[in-house]
């Protein structure tokens, strides 16, 4: 069974930690041993890992994509959101985390970001666990 979740959004780039959430998606499923796999099921957000201890890490992250892929550009989509696309596909649309003990096996330092490019949004998030019992 797929979990969903909701992702409010307040800027055209952030991210945001739903490490969190996707924990407690795991543990609606009830189980102990497998794979969880999170899913953005948007053009212009991902989802990533990364250190969640320092926030100074992500304003980096973000920094230096903006930079790699400006706002403005001699971008073709008459949306005017091609950048978001762009950085959406660079970083990914899908993570999977081993799960154990019914927890997510993360760094001491990881967490799961949502990834948003073309804020501010509603967005969802869907979580998949798959127990290792089959």
């Amino acid at each position: 069974m797929i979990q969903t979740f909701q992702v409010r959004t307040s800027t055209q780039t952030e991210f945001i930690d739903i490490t969190h959430s996707v924990q407690e998606a795991v543990e609606k499923t009830g189980v102990e041993e497998g794979i969880c796999v999170i899913f953005i099921p948007h053009t212009t957000a991902a989802v990533t890992i990364n250190e969640n201890a320092d926030p100074s890490v992500v304003q980096d992250i973000v920094m230096e994509l903006n930079k790699m892929v400006p706002f403005k550009d001699q971008y073709h989509h008459m949306e005017g959101n091609s950048p978001a696309h762009i950085k959406a596909s660079l970083v990914g649309c899908s993570e999977m985390v081993i799960v154990e003990s019914g927890k997510l096996v993360l760094g001491t330092w990881q967490g799961i970001f949502f990834c948003e490019f073309d804020g501010p949004r509603n967005r969802k998030v869907h979580v998949k666990v798959i127990s290792n019992d089959r």
